[in-house]
């Protein structure tokens, strides 16, 4: 098996991630910006800013000391944001657009000229269906609602993380390395937990989404089975949003 490496390992979803590619024998190094524990999973944990390029290409390098080539990349670690666009500030846009958007470009600039110099890869950034949707606050309806699911700066950003995969899956795809995304709908984490039953009404599969429904899907997209799939964001939001 290969050496999987996954920012944001501490949340929900990062650690499914790591949970899913360990049971199929993967060697994993779990990263976050503090070393993260994740259960029933052993590996490289280790504490990383993946806004510094320097901090990143110090845990791949280690990384491969370990265990050797790394094959697959998986970027999770991100923040949320909530707010209007009317309301949104300088500050809030900028800490929201450097984690999500320049801590996923890094890790892939890192790992991806890597994996191009290797001849195989595969990487998978977590996007969102907020970057495709404009939200889910009903603002026509209720204004308040704004203030609990407008989420314009993360929206933004998740939408970057999109155009960045389009861009880096043909840059890569030459070189043998795939590169694809996931956008999750509404999942059950500690982000989400208080999402509103109005919006969680929304979801025509009538739940929210589950972490390991994520991991499995990410999973599928690293592995042989999805060999000619590169460049696409895969839904994972039970009809919230289809396209």
């Amino acid at each position: 098996m290969g050496v999987a490496i996954v920012t944001g390992a501490s949340g929900a979803i990062g650690s499914a991630v790591c949970r899913v590619l360990s049971a199929q024998g993967e060697k994993i190094v779990a990263l976050d910006i503090v070393a993260p524990h994740v259960t029933g999973v052993e590996g490289l944990m280790m504490a990383c800013d993946v806004t510094s390029r320097t901090e990143v290409r110090q845990a791949v390098e280690e990384a491969q000391d370990r265990f050797g080539a790394v094959t697959s990349l998986v970027n999770v670690a991100g923040v949320v944001s909530k707010g209007s666009v009317l309301s949104l500030t300088n500050s809030e846009f900028d800490r929201v657009m450097r984690i999500n958007v320049l801590g996923t470009l890094i890790p892939c600039q890192v790992v991806g000229q890597m994996m191009a110099e290797q001849g195989h890869g595969a990487i998978v950034n977590i996007g969102s269906v907020v970057g495709k949707n404009g939200g889910n606050a009903r603002a026509w309806l209720d204004r308040s609602e704004i203030e609990v699911a407008g989420g314009v700066a993360y929206g933004m950003s998740k939408s970057a993380v999109h155009t960045l995969t389009f861009f880096l899956a043909k840059e890569l795809a030459s070189f043998g390395v795939r590169v694809n995304g996931v956008a999750p709908g509404p999942i059950g984490t500690a982000m989400t937990d208080t999402f509103p039953d109005n919006l969680r009404a929304l979801i025509p599969l009538g739940r929210m989404g589950r972490p390991e429904e994520v991991a499995n899907v990410v999973s599928f997209l690293l592995s042989a089975q999805a060999s000619f799939i590169c460049g696409e964001i895969i839904d994972v939001n039970g009809a919230l949003w289809c396209d």
